[in-house]
């Protein structure tokens, strides 16, 4: 099916809202990983969201080009032709993008798709990220107010980030400590300054223990009712029918997290979770895994000439993809958006 239009993305975000179950957010740095990532949606019958980092968006662009802005526009146009080809909805966003990356990255993309539309086109991303969670929450909230905006007039939805997500990701390093645990009076701060939708959607990463990068599950602690508490501060701040979800929440960092703390995370108002760590994992396994067991045809040992079938790139590449898809998946049962497309 063709890329999902902003029409489209609304109402997986409603309907995944509305039925207690989120979309996998995979990043992908490759032409390969976005394969993987598409087969694996299809696979489970999921709909689903495929991002790039700023690092990965560089990846994209060519390792000697290294412009996040150019990898992003070939993503998103290699993207929407070869997604045709699959039978689910699929939205392409934009993952962490710091302050200091901003003016390189999600605000070109955003004036980009703001020309598109103007042409009666679709918008090139369906959502971007702002990850204001190194500065102080009134600049973060100040700049969500103007991204907003901007990103409400081009048909997109804005992702943004209220506390801290512990660990690396793309040189983003987050600390941690008590920070990692957002509050009802962040909550509250943030629909103060963005609204509930009036002002144009949006989704909020806020943090309940969340690290990046790798963790087995109980090296680090996630508090999924810091979510309940946050959306109970919004409802009883603005009179709202009891048990409503004003925000729509996203999981960041979730590597090592058990079965029980991600359903937690979704019947609280998660709808979208990032999916990176795991998946990189589940597509090198194949690869190392290629290359122990056919070391002698992929090089050329003792001066011989190896076997081109081993070390022709498709062969573990076509292994590599069927892993990282397996996983996905996996993370779709988990997030129980399997067999619940909307296509």
């Amino acid at each position: 099916m063709p890329i999902a239009t902003p029409e489209r993305y609304a109402e997986m975000l409603d309907t995944a809202k509305k039925n207690a179950f989120a979309f996998p957010a995979i990043n992908v740095s490759s032409s390969q990983t976005l394969n993987a990532a598409l087969q694996g949606f299809a696979d489970a019958g999921s709909d689903g969201i495929i991002q790039v980092s700023t690092g990965g968006a560089e990846y994209l662009s060519g390792p000697g080009v290294k412009n996040m802005v150019t990898g992003s526009v070939a993503f998103a146009a290699y993207a929407a032709e070869v997604a045709k080809n699959y039978p689910v909805n699929i939205a392409l966003h934009t993952d962490h993008c710091p302050k200091d990356k901003l003016d390189g990255f999600v605000r070109p993309l955003v004036a980009i798709s703001a020309e598109r539309v103007k042409r009666g086109e679709n918008p090139l991303f369906q959502s971007h990220m702002w990850d204001g969670s190194a500065v102080p929450l009134d600049e973060n909230l100040e700049i969500a107010r103007e991204l907003l905006a901007q990103c409400s007039a081009a048909k997109i939805i804005l992702e943004i980030e209220v506390g801290v997500v512990g660990g690396e990701e793309d040189g983003v390093v987050g600390a941690i400590d008590d920070k990692l645990y957002s509050t009802p009076e962040d909550a509250i701060a943030t629909v103060k300054a963005l609204g509930t939708g009036e002002q144009g959607r949006y989704m909020t990463a806020l943090t309940f223990g969340n690290v990046h990068g790798v963790y087995k599950p109980g090296n680090v602690k996630l508090r999924p009712e810091i979510l309940k508490f946050a959306q109970e501060a919004v409802v009883e701040g603005l009179g709202l029918e009891a048990g409503a979800r004003p925000f729509d929440l996203v999981f960041h960092g979730g590597s090592g997290s058990s079965a029980e703390e991600i359903a937690a995370a979704v019947d609280f108002g998660v709808v979208k979770m990032n999916v990176d760590t795991d998946t990189q994992y589940a597509f090198t396994r194949p690869v190392a895994a290629h290359m122990f067991t056919n070391y002698d045809g992929v090089l050329k040992v003792d001066g011989e000439v190896g076997n081109k079938k081993a070390y022709d790139p498709r062969a573990w590449g076509k292994a590599a993809e069927a892993g990282m898809a397996a996983r996905i998946v996996e993370a779709c049962e988990n997030l129980r958006s399997a067999g619940k497309s909307i296509a």
